[in-house]
């Protein structure tokens, strides 16, 4: 995947087919549209996301700097679904101030070669959100580009965004945010050496330190599936600042993994949260945590199956 970054001037090796958008979460309703470009390499186009960096509601200073899926996460995901080339669009007070038709005429016809755009219904570009899909369809026949509107997806009788996404991750409900994104809500990050404090009470712990920008749920106990390169391993995740044993309020995403052994500190691993056992406490002494620590770890390998 062709990733163009930090820069405004850009040309695309071939036609696209492209879709605009902040895609956090890459919910099922992205995955949608997605699917619209990818259809598309069949007609010899390049299936291409343009995003922006940072999202305008971050640069104007009214959304959340923590994110669904931050910028690591997202090249992998569409990576692995196939997209051929990715724009993280410098958002500043220059290109916000961009007209929108200048905008489709530069930057989607001339720079990226669009012969084919899809969008959803509130899509929104250019100079104060001017711009949006009955601008695309009102511009397609001039500069020679098919537009698309592809409409929300509904399950259980909700419109899946990510406005939803995050409300739900913010209530631990990670169960249900998995099926509205089409796969487990994770946190990626390099495996660091923590206090070792796990080994010390028999339970050891893969450390990771989450980005500064990732949206996390209430800390506390999850069970989940940790993947490093083309393994999938079980485990169970602990979210927090570890109260009994540090004062320090620092927050980690530590993991007990199933019968593993081996040393793969320094390695990158994608933890999928898959349900909430329970929050983070602060217990009396390590004995009282080691003794709910191990009630944990039975009950999640009757969660797992293993």
């Amino acid at each position: 995947m062709q990733i163009i970054t930090d820069t405004n001037e850009f040309v695309s090796p071939g036609e696209t087919a492209v879709s605009i958008g902040k895609f956090d979460g890459i919910h099922l309703g992205h995955r949608r549209l997605l699917e619209e470009l990818l259809d598309q390499k069949d007609r010899g186009l390049l299936a291409t996301v343009f995003t922006f960096d940072p999202y305008p509601e971050v640069f104007f200073g009214y959304g959340s700097t923590q994110m669904l899926t931050t910028k690591e996460e997202k090249r992998e995901i569409f990576e692995k679904m196939g997209i051929d080339i990715l724009v993280e669009f410098p958002f500043n007070a220059r290109s916000a101030a961009t007209p929108s038709r200048d905008f489709v005429r530069r930057f989607l016809c001339n720079h990226l070669r669009a012969r084919f755009i899809a969008a959803g219904p509130d899509l929104s570009f250019g100079d104060h959100g001017s711009g949006n899909f009955e601008l695309l369809e009102e511009m397609a026949p001039e500069y020679g580009f098919e537009a698309k509107k592809i409409e929300k997806v509904v399950m259980d009788d909700n419109i899946i965004s990510s406005t939803l996404i995050r409300r739900l991750i913010k209530t631990g409900e990670v169960t249900t945010a998995a099926r509205y994104l089409g796969e487990p809500y994770m946190v990626r990050g390099k495996i660091v050496h923590g206090k070792a404090l796990g080994r010390t009470i028999g339970i050891p712990t893969l450390n990771q330190t989450p980005p500064e920008d990732k949206l996390l749920p209430p800390f506390g106990v999850y069970y989940s599936d940790v993947i490093v390169g083309d393994r999938r391993l079980c485990g169970m995740t602990n979210i927090g600042v570890k109260p009994t044993v540090s004062d320090e309020k620092r927050v980690t995403v530590e993991t007990f993994l199933y019968n593993f052994e081996g040393d793969i500190y320094g390695e990158t691993a994608t933890v999928q949260l898959l349900t909430h056992r329970r929050p983070e406490m602060k217990f009396n002494s390590l004995d009282e945590l080691k003794r709910t620590m191990e009630q944990d770890i039975q009950a999640g390998r009757e969660y797992h199956g293993i």
